[in-house]
C-alpha cells in the first residue's frame, strides 16, 4: 500500500511522525506538509507565489518526507500532482492535536487536506485526538493499523472522507460512526490596544456544542469516550431545498 500523508500541524509536529511510523507498517510512505503551523486555514491555496519544497528526512524513517511553505491544501495537491510518481491508495491527514469535531471541519487544515485526496479522486481520512497538549497516541495508532487495511478493503465511495477524532490518554470504549455535531464559537474576539493607542483584535473564545446532548453526533461520541468515524462528501448541495427552490418566482423568470 502507498499513502501520502499531510497534517495542518507542521511536518516537524508529533502527530505527524506518530502517523508516518504507524504506516511504514503497512506500506509506502511519502509525506508533503507545511514547514511550519497552519492550523486553522480551511482549504486556502497558494496562487500569487511560487510553492518551496525542501526534503528532510524523520529519524529511523524510510518515507520520503518534503516540508513546504503551504497550506495543507497545497501539501497534498503537491504530493499527488508534482512529488508522487505513483499515485496513493489513500491520503492521510494528522494525527491533528486538538479535535475537529462538527462545525470545526469547515475550518479545519487537516479536513481540507484530507479533502483535496477526494478532490483528485483519492480516498481519504483525517485523524485528530481529543485534547491540545499532553497527547497519549496509543490508542490512535492502534486504531489506524487495524482500521486502514480494511477501509482500503472496502472502499469509500466516491468523494467521501472519514472525519476521525479519537479519545485521549483513555482506552477508547469502540467506535461510533457519528454525524457533524452543530458547534459555533462564543466571545470569539478579544479587543485589546497596542502601545500606540490603536485598536485590535485577537481571534479567541471557547466553543459551545448546541447538541452535545445527542448520541448520534461526534461530539458526544468523543465526550463518552468513543472513537467517532464520520463520512464527509464533496457535494454540499441541500438536496432536500434545491427542487423548493426551483419553484420560486424570481428564478422562473425568463428574459
Amino acid at each position: 500500500m502507498r499513502f501520502l500523508v499531510s497534517n495542518d500541524d507542521g511536518v516537524y509536529a508529533d502527530g505527524i511522525k506518530v502517523l508516518t511510523r504507524a504506516l511504514e507498517e503497512l506500506g509506502q510512505v511519502t509525506v508533503v506538509a507545511p514547514d511550519r503551523e497552519r492550523s486553522a486555514t480551511g482549504h486556502g491555496i497558494t496562487v500569487y507565489r511560487p510553492l518551496r519544497t525542501r526534503e528532510i528526512k524523520y529519524k529511523n524513517s524510510t518515507a520520503k518526507v518534503y516540508a513546504v511553505d503551504g497550506t495543507p491544501a497545497d501539501c497534498v495537491k503537491l504530493g499527488l500532482e508534482a512529488l508522487m510518481t505513483t499515485p496513493p491508495d489513500m491520503v492521510i491527514s494528522g494525527i491533528n492535536l486538538g479535535p475537529n469535531l462538527g462545525t470545526d471541519v469547515l475550518y479545519s487544515g487537516t479536513v481540507s487536506a484530507a479533502y483535496e485526496g477526494i478532490i483528485n479522486g483519492v480516498p481519504a481520512m483525517a485523524v485528530s485526538i481529543n485534547t491540545w497538549e499532553n497527547p497519549d497516541f496509543t490508542y490512535a495508532v492502534n486504531f489506524i493499523k487495524e482500521y486502514v487495511p480494511y477501509v482500503l478493503q472496502h472502499e469509500l465511495p466516491e468523494g467521501v472522507l472519514l472525519n476521525v477524532n479519537i479519545p485521549n490518554g483513555i482506552e477508547p470504549k469502540g467506535i461510533k460512526v457519528s454525524r457533524l455535531g452543530y458547534r459555533r464559537y462564543i466571545d470569539v474576539f478579544d479587543k485589546r490596544t497596542d502601545p500606540r493607542g490603536r485598536t485590535y483584535y485577537w481571534l479567541a473564545g471557547e466553543p459551545k456544542n448546541l447538541d452535545e446532548d445527542d448520541p448520534t453526533t461526534d461530539v458526544n461520541a468523543v465526550k463518552k469516550g468513543y472513537i467517532s468515524v464520520t463520512p464527509l462528501q464533496m457535494d454540499v448541495t441541500h438536496y432536500n431545498f434545491l427542487e423548493e427552490l426551483k419553484k420560486w418566482p424570481v428564478n422562473t423568470r425568463r428574459e
